[in-house]
């Protein structure tokens, strides 16, 4: 008996190299590309791809431990490598998904009819649109330009939030036709109690109550400074209470400022953490803390409400959207407030929304959700 072929579209989901380490990046596509073939794999067959990372300069032993040798073999591999890597895979395929826009250059070696991007945020392109606000080498520029000539090329661009789609039709780079929402998930580990599989105690050696808790990069939006100050004020009345800062790479002036407002030895920097591990840090957090001026949508504050955790994040447009009344809220930079308002939360937990608000706010967003939206959208492609 002859086994009928699978009617099946192939798609593509096209990875970031984890070498950069994007986490977040890393993390959506795991998300997707998971619901998918649990939930639609009658009518998608999907394929992960990512070519191998090669070390060019990372391998010379005058240079390879330099971060210019890095960024190097970053440019050698997403600009050359991947898109030459791409051109022998293409006809495989039916469609394809690039999960993170700062790769949508690879729509040059696609079939653009066929290829969605996932755009989180803008950043990527700001040199472009707010040149005086984001000075850049010409180089660079012309890097950016390229990616961005890709997304526009694409035959749809998934965004997460009202205000990333706002942004999008404000700069003209996107025909709003082309534009599909997706909200982004989140993962099984974050609620308010422990899985029964989980280990006992999860987290590292160290780290003790009470902690004020921030997850993400360290990178200038972040706004890293403002949370490192807003924990120094509150050390002053609070000794006992450390700083619990997970992912990210501190920048010179981040240790600068660690340094000179005495709270090293109160902070732990942690990386590379499984998921039940940052959830149950958000569990034991007394308080989450998101600085941002700036964000495509903010998966830390859903996971955090998500475990029942009292939130106090910036101010801005999308952590509304994503947060509504389940946080609190302070506006950027202004440490004064934000000082007032994470002292008396420590002080008087219940001033907080309510835990039952937390996680009903949370529960409005699914991978499986997610995921429906795209394959929905890829499936009317063809």
């Amino acid at each position: 008996m002859v086994k009928p072929e699978s009617t099946a579209l192939k798609l593509a989901v096209l990875y970031d190299y984890r070498e950069e380490g994007w986490p977040s990046m890393d993390l959506c596509a795991e998300m997707l590309s998971f619901q998918l073939r649990q939930e639609h794999s009658l009518s998608l067959s999907t394929l992960d791809i990512c070519p191998p990372f090669v070390r060019r300069f990372g391998s010379l032993p005058w240079l390879g431990k330099q971060y210019a040798a890095f960024n190097g073999d970053r440019l050698c591999n997403r600009y050359w490598d991947y898109p030459r890597y791409l051109r022998h895979q293409r006809d495989q395929f039916q469609l394809f998904h690039i999960s993170d826009h700062s790769y949508a250059h690879l729509v040059h070696s696609l079939p653009p009819e066929r290829t969605g991007v996932f755009c989180h945020d803008l950043d990527t392109f700001r040199c472009l649109l707010e040149p005086d606000q984001e000075p850049r080498p010409g180089w660079f520029k012309a890097i950016a330009r390229r990616i961005l000539a890709g997304l526009q090329k694409a035959a749809v661009v998934f965004h997460t939030t009202q205000q990333v789609r706002a942004e999008i039709e404000a700069y003209h780079l996107v025909d709003p036709d082309r534009l599909v929402q997706a909200p982004l998930g989140i993962a099984a580990e974050f609620s308010p109690t422990a899985f029964p599989t989980d280990p006992l105690n999860p987290l590292p050696l160290g780290i003790t109550s009470p902690f004020i808790l921030h997850v993400g990069s360290c990178i200038p939006r972040k706004r890293v400074d403002v949370l490192l100050d807003v924990f120094a004020q509150l050390q002053l009345t609070q000794p006992n209470l450390k700083l619990v800062k997970v992912s990210g790479d501190w920048s010179e002036g981040q240790r600068s400022q660690i340094e000179q407002l005495g709270i090293a030895a109160q902070i732990t920097h942690l990386q590379n953490l499984e998921r039940c591990q940052i959830a149950e840090l958000y569990r034991r957090a007394a308080v989450v803390l998101l600085t941002s001026e700036a964000e495509g949508f903010g998966l830390p504050l859903i996971e955090a409400l998500a475990c029942g955790a009292i939130v106090v994040a910036s101010d801005i447009p999308v952590f509304r959207e994503v947060g509504g009344a389940a946080a609190v809220y302070c506006p950027v930079g202004d440490l004064p407030t934000w000082v007032n308002t994470v002292a008396q939360l420590l002080a008087e937990p219940d001033r907080a929304p309510a835990t039952a608000i937390r996680t009903a706010q949370a529960e409005k967003y699914s991978w499986s959700a997610h995921a429906a939206t795209i394959a929905q959208t890829y499936l009317a492609l063809v």
